[in-house]
C-alpha cells in the first residue's frame, strides 16, 4: 500500500509543480504585456518643452506677382529659409501668405518647419509688419514683426504637435532676406 501511495504521490506532485510552473509562466507573460503595454502607453504621453527657431528667408514672389484668386486685390507672399530650430536641428522654413498693402498685414497663411530627416512641424501665423524698428533692434532693421504663432501638427516625431509662442522678424537694409526669431514651447510625444 506504501508502494502504491507513493506511485500515486509522484504524478500528484509533478502535477502540482507543473501547475504552479505554469502560472508562473502565465503570471510572467502578464507582467510582460503589461510592461509592454505600459512601455507603448509612455511613449505616447505629451510633454511641453521650449522651442526657438532662427531662420534666414529669400523672397520668392513679391507682392507685384500674386495670384489674384487666392489673394483678390492684395499680394502673394512666399518665403523659403534654412536655419536652426530646436528638436529639428538644421532646417527649413516655408511661408506662403498674403498681404493687404494697405496695412501691410498678412494672413492666410500656409507654414511649415522642414527637419533634415523630412520631419514636419505646420504652423499658423499671421499680423502686421511694421515699418522702421524698435530701440532694440539693431540699426540695419527696416521693418519688423512681432506675432504669435501656433504649432498646428506635424509629420513623424511631430505627430499630435501643439504649442506657440512669438516671433521677432524683420527685414534688413544689409541684405534682401527676411530674419525669423521663433521662442516658445512645443507639446510632443515624449522621447521625440
Amino acid at each position: 500500500m506504501k508502494n502504491r501511495m507513493r506511485l500515486l504521490a509522484i504524478p500528484l506532485i509533478a502535477m502540482v509543480i507543473n501547475f504552479n510552473c505554469s502560472n508562473e509562466s502565465i503570471a510572467d507573460l502578464e507582467d510582460l504585456t503589461t510592461t509592454s503595454s505600459l512601455a507603448a502607453h509612455s511613449s505616447d504621453k505629451m510633454v511641453t518643452v521650449p522651442f526657438k527657431a532662427e531662420y534666414t528667408g529669400t523672397y520668392k514672389v513679391f507682392p507685384a506677382e500674386f495670384d489674384t484668386e487666392k489673394c483678390p486685390g492684395l499680394g502673394e507672399v512666399t518665403v523659403d529659409g534654412v536655419g536652426q530650430a530646436t528638436h529639428l536641428g538644421n532646417s527649413k522654413v516655408h511661408f506662403n501668405f498674403c498681404v493687404d498693402i494697405s496695412d501691410l498685414s498678412y494672413f492666410d497663411t500656409y507654414a511649415y518647419l522642414e527637419a533634415a530627416n523630412g520631419d514636419m512641424i505646420y504652423i499658423d501665423v499671421s499680423g502686421n509688419v511694421i515699418p522702421g524698428r524698435t530701440e532694440d533692434h539693431p540699426d540695419y532693421v527696416v521693418s519688423y514683426w512681432r506675432d504669435p504663432f501656433t504649432i498646428l501638427g506635424g509629420t513623424g516625431r511631430f505627430e499630435g504637435a501643439s504649442g506657440g509662442g512669438y516671433s521677432d522678424d524683420y527685414n534688413s537694409s544689409e541684405d534682401p532676406y527676411s530674419h525669423h526669431n521663433w521662442e516658445g514651447t512645443i507639446t510632443m510625444k515624449k522621447g521625440n
